[in-house]
């Protein structure tokens, strides 16, 4: 039987003291602030990160280089025989691309899996891919049985300020400006690759409404006989809000009583560099 390591990247949201509790492996995340390159959770906090968003710094986001995910694989190769890595979703980055086609070189030992994940959700394929190699699965097993999946996940995002989206040019700054004055809050959704709009309100509290009542639909259509098996996790996630993440998760909880306990998390850097602090967001993903 081979032993199967479980990678990702910080995209994940898994940060590298929970990589070490989990067993698994996480490259670190490159981001450009002011021209200097910072790698999330090694020199980059996410207090950091937020002083530099409040002080108007110059953020970017890049990919790991190829070097740096070559030089992983083949020190994580010492110990184990196979490697199953799960990148960043191939429409929202292109490291996972890149990551494919570096890995033809490796003759089937490291398998990359392109299964449209991001944050809280591609931290859930981590756990599976971890229990399924805790089984004997292969890596290629592995990696099939997470593309099959792959669209067994959900994210809403409430943006709490039109800022970031202005400055990535996804909103005009006269509608940015309009929303402002008139505290509009957008809720975006991420189904397989893409972010999308989904909505647009007025207020928080219309905001998680909308949130809940998408997840309510998901869960009484594509969703409704993994969460009637309980095998339908879901997760309230944050930027910079953890208390109003944990009183929506109990109000979440509520409504979807057999999700079971659902998780807080904070979203990973990579999101919140687009859409700035102060976001909540409702997710859920399937569960072996």
């Amino acid at each position: 039987m081979s032993k199967v390591a479980i990678m990702t990247d910080s995209n994940s949201g898994i940060t590298q003291a929970q990589a070490k509790e989990m067993g698994v492996f996480v490259l670190p995340m490159p981001f450009y602030i002011n021209g200097d390159l910072f790698f999330e959770d090694i020199s980059l906090n996410h207090e950091q990160f937020y002083q530099k968003l409040a002080e108007n710094a110059d953020i970017s986001t890049s990919q790991p280089g190829p070097s740096d995910v070559l030089a992983a694989w083949d020190e994580v190769l010492k110990d184990y025989d196979e490697i199953v890595h799960i990148p960043m979703s191939s429409g929202l980055s292109g490291s996972c691309s890149s990551a494919h086609a570096m890995s033809l070189d490796y003759d089937g030992r490291v398998q990359v899996v392109d299964n449209q994940r991001i944050s809280v959700t591609q931290k859930q394929s981590v756990r599976t891919a971890f229990e399924l190699a805790k089984q004997g699965k292969s890596a290629a097993e592995i990696k099939e049985y997470l593309l099959n999946e792959k669209m067994q996940s959900s994210i809403y995002i409430m943006v709490d300020t039109l800022k970031y989206l202005k400055k990535g040019g996804r909103v005009t700054p006269a509608a940015a400006l309009i929303g402002e004055v008139l505290n509009i809050k957008p809720v975006l959704q991420i189904q397989g690759e893409k972010l999308d709009a989904y909505s647009k309100c007025r207020g928080n509290k219309q905001a998680k409404k909308i949130m809940l009542n998408a997840m309510k639909d998901d869960i009484e259509g594509r969703f409704k006989d993994i969460y009637e098996a309980g095998k339908l996790k879901l997760f309230a996630v944050h930027s910079q809000s953890e208390e109003e993440a944990k009183e929506f998760a109990k109000e979440a909880e509520t409504m979807f009583p057999k999700a079971g306990p659902i998780e807080t998390d904070a979203l990973s850097l990579s999101v919140s560099c687009h859409i700035g602090p102060g976001s909540l967001a409702l997710a859920c993903s399937i569960t072996l």
